[in-house]
């Protein structure tokens, strides 16, 4: 029994290991051991292919949203056309810098005043771009069905009106308006409207048909990015980048790049609602139709690592002489969790919990509520740590209890396996004599720690994916919780803290499991070392709370 249950602890360590390395193989861009083949990242020095084309197929969708039989074909510009240099329009607020680009009216490139880059301290976070390095744009356009017509899209050079530029003092929000060239007599008016302390943009888009004929238009509202990971991500823990989609239907669903890549994304095709978005560390981006209207989805390669998610609206027949405008909003921010649910229903899912969401999210929910007391996420951590233990205060106590009995006859069960070395089987039988005689169960250490494990996880997820822990300090050198320890100092008083925890435990009777059981935790210890603070804080507290208890019971059961 002593044995299998150092069996169960060698498979947990060996998984663990197996899941370091794969999550290291995916952060540099090779295949994964359990999934899809990762994005190719660009050569070093190369340019991304120019987010200058990818304009959507146009399709008949239906009253109820589910395209015809058939989808007409499409008079726009395709794929292959190359955009015309735009002049580029840079807004101001209090916490983003966007930049707007002419051509197509989209938005090129967004920097996040209140947030510090995780490569660079000095500069801030570049969610948007289109440079040399990387290329992630939020563009929109028309398309239509009728042959031989053609609508103005991301492609088409527009106008800028002139306007303010910077939201200046007493002011609530600004208007950015471009229109594109009246041809056919057709005209696009597309206004961005940003607002104080906001990351979600107002883009609606007026039609006006000057024209004789009725035009039967539809909407695109896009996210186009290459497949690399963020810079400054860690190799020792893997998060996702791609594109997201939610209907009420099938709720939240990621979509790889990989599977796009191979004609194989699986999601929603059609729905009344739903929205969608990219999805990074900490932050993300979505094109949000709140009303119920029918409404299509779209994934596809664009070009060589470059892929997008679409939603397509029809916008309906317009007579001559008439105008519609369709208003849709852009959130592209950060990925605070309460602030996200008040945006659109499952919005908040891009905050990346991973399979333990039913337990990350009330795990989230207590952590905000210390925070909100104590006003230090640091000893939030801290605080949420003791709760769990004082949750779990009578099932850890059993497995204390059981390590200490068996750390109170390991001399006993030692001087029996040197008697019967030679007689494995008297071995075993006389080992459960002396279980059942002093009333120990081997297993009686495991079961209280893989019922834990799950809430562990969870909270593990938890502290990884929450955005208020970039630059947030907790005490002296800690000055942000979502990096790592710039002296080591945690990581250090972790190890420290998981010998002697191994100390407390009873020494296994083979000399090289004995032997293993101190390498194990200091081969798990080096991964905490570049582990962001914030994470080895929790491990620290809860391994120093776990000494607590373990050296209070052994005291209670005079084991020394």
């Amino acid at each position: 029994m002593n044995d299998m249950r150092r069996t169960i602890l060698w498979v947990v360590f060996s998984v663990s290991l197996v899941m370091l390395w794969d999550a290291w193989q995916r952060h540099n861009g090779h295949p994964s051991m359990f999934g899809p083949t990762a994005a190719r990242p660009a050569a070093a020095g190369a340019a991304p292919t120019p987010a200058s084309a990818g304009v959507p197929t146009a399709a008949a969708v239906g009253t109820a949203g589910v395209p015809a039989t058939a989808a007409a074909p499409v008079a726009v510009a395709a794929s292959g056309v190359a955009a015309v240099a735009g002049e580029k329009i840079t807004v101001t607020t209090d916490v983003l810098e966007a930049t707007l680009d002419t051509t197509g009216g989209s938005l090129v490139r967004l920097k996040l005043s209140k947030y510090s880059d995780a490569v660079d301290a000095t500069q801030k976070v570049v969610l948007f771009d289109q440079s040399a390095q990387r290329v992630y744009v939020a563009q929109t356009g028309l398309i239509t069905t009728q042959a031989g017509l053609s609508l103005p899209n991301h492609l088409t050079a527009m106008s800028v009106q002139p306007g303010e530029r910077a939201l200046k003092d007493g002011a609530n929000e600004l208007n950015v308006v471009f229109e594109s060239p009246e041809a056919n007599g057709l005209k696009l008016v597309k206004t961005y409207t940003f607002r104080r302390g906001d990351y979600v943009v107002g883009v609606k888009h007026e039609l006006r048909n000057a024209s004789a004929a009725p035009v039967s238009a539809q909407l695109y509202l896009q996210l186009a990015r290459d497949g690399n990971p963020p810079a400054g991500e860690s190799s020792f823990y893997s998060t996702f980048t791609g594109p997201a989609l939610y209907t009420d239907a099938s709720k939240f669903r990621k979509i790889d790049f990989a599977d796009i890549a191979k004609g194989k994304a699986e999601h929603d095709k059609t729905a009344d609602n739903g929205w969608v978005g990219m999805v990074q560390h900490y932050f993300a981006s979505a094109w949000l139709v709140t009303d119920k209207a029918p409404r299509e989805f779209r994934t596809a390669k664009v070009s060589d690592n470059l892929y997008s998610i679409a939603m397509v609206m029809p916008m309906g027949e317009l007579a001559p002489g008439a105008s519609k405008a369709l208003e849709a909003k852009l959130f592209a921010g950060p990925q605070e969790e309460k602030k996200l649910e008040a945006l659109a229903p499952g919005l908040e899912l891009v905050k990346d919990y991973g399979f333990l969401t039913m337990l990350s999210k009330p795990l989230y929910w207590l952590l905000d509520q210390l925070h909100q007391v104590l006003g230090n996420w640091g000893w939030a951590i801290v605080a949420l740590v003791v709760l769990l233990k004082i949750a779990f205060y009578w099932l850890n106590a059993s497995a204390y209890k059981s390590m200490a009995k068996m750390k109170a006859i390991n001399p006993k069960v030692m001087e029996m396996r040197e008697r019967y070395k030679d007689k494995p089987q008297q071995m075993q039988q006389e080992m459960m004599r002396i279980y059942r005689e002093e009333k120990v169960n081997p297993l009686g250490g495991c079961l209280p720690i893989f019922v834990q494990m799950p809430f562990f996880i969870a909270l593990y997820w938890v502290l990884l994916s929450t955005v208020e822990m970039r630059n947030a300090p907790w005490i002296g050198w800690i000055h942000d919780l979502s990096t790592k320890d710039p002296f080591f100092i945690l990581p250090l008083l972790m190890t420290a803290s998981t010998m002697f925890q191994t100390w407390l435990n009873p020494t296994p009777p083979d000399p090289v499991q004995a032997k293993m059981m101190w390498i194990m935790p200091l081969v798990f210890s080096v991964m905490f070392f570049f582990f962001p603070a914030g994470l080895v804080l929790y491990w620290l507290t809860n391994n120093i709370l776990g000494i607590a208890q373990q050296w209070f019971i052994n005291r209670q059961l005079g084991v020394k």
